[in-house]
């Protein structure tokens, strides 16, 4: 059972030149976030194509170079496509075939991350999530090892991880709407929570989302339970 830090800021897309000097001052293992297509077709204005799936594909193939040109330098891929749950009906149409031209070709771990949408409160209280994701399973098919997902914030039921067998789960176990950070034994249950579902070899504890509306003390304290709740469940299972 791995852990995954994720960075405080997670604004743009990280360029290859960047991220060669992020490779240079660690040794650790890297993982680089870009826009999703799917999401960034959703965001556009379209003149030109006309066309949603065909404007989606577009996208698709930029980023599939981008990440091409990326892959040498990190460990980790990850695409965060918020959009999909938020046009569940267009996702079910193509959301799946345009994830697959975007990974098309890679061949180091992907990972798909959905979300609630933190961003729409700057406050660190206050926020409210539906209870469940609209468009999930589907993305069993896609050519994604690891579908990331918020379920500390919106109380997420987690057998929903039944209806994803093949991937590994990347748990959101942090809540970032709470201004408090969470005790080690609050997070410990939520890993023991996912384990009821995914083997340990398939889970990968997280921060539900990005950090980027937290005061550094508060995201670093929380990261910090995450850590030692997870190497105390990693004790627990042997």
């Amino acid at each position: 059972m791995l852990v995954e830090l994720w960075p405080i800021e997670r604004v743009k897309p990280v360029s290859a030149s960047e991220a060669a000097f992020l490779r240079s001052v660690t040794s650790r293992k890297i993982k680089i976030t870009v826009p999703g297509p799917f999401t960034l077709s959703c965001l556009a204005q379209d003149e030109h194509y006309k066309d949603p799936e065909r404007l989606a594909m577009a996208y698709a193939a930029a980023v599939n170079a981008e990440l091409r040109e990326l892959e040498p330098i990190v460990d980790w891929l990850q695409l965060d496509e918020p959009y999909l749950q938020a046009h569940p009906d267009r996702a079910r149409a193509f959301g799946v075939a345009v994830i697959d031209r975007a990974l098309a070709g890679l061949t180091k771990p992907t990972c798909i991350h959905l979300c609630f949408g933190y961003a729409f409160s700057h406050t660190l209280a206050g926020t409210t999530k539906s209870g469940g994701y609209h468009f999930l399973g589907e993305l069993d098919a896609s050519r994604a090892t690891q579908v990331s997902i918020e379920t500390a914030q919106p109380k997420l039921d987690l057998a929903v991880l039944d209806e994803l067998p093949r991937k590994t789960i990347v748990l959101g176990v942090l809540d970032l709407g709470d201004p408090y950070v969470e005790s080690v034994d609050t997070v410990a249950d939520r890993i023991r929570n996912g384990l009821k579902y995914v083997s340990p070899d398939r889970l990968v504890p997280a921060p539900d989302c990005g950090m980027k509306y937290m005061p550094r003390a508060t995201a670093f304290g929380k990261l910090k339970a995450m850590c030692e709740a997870a190497a105390r469940v990693r004790q627990e299972i042997g």
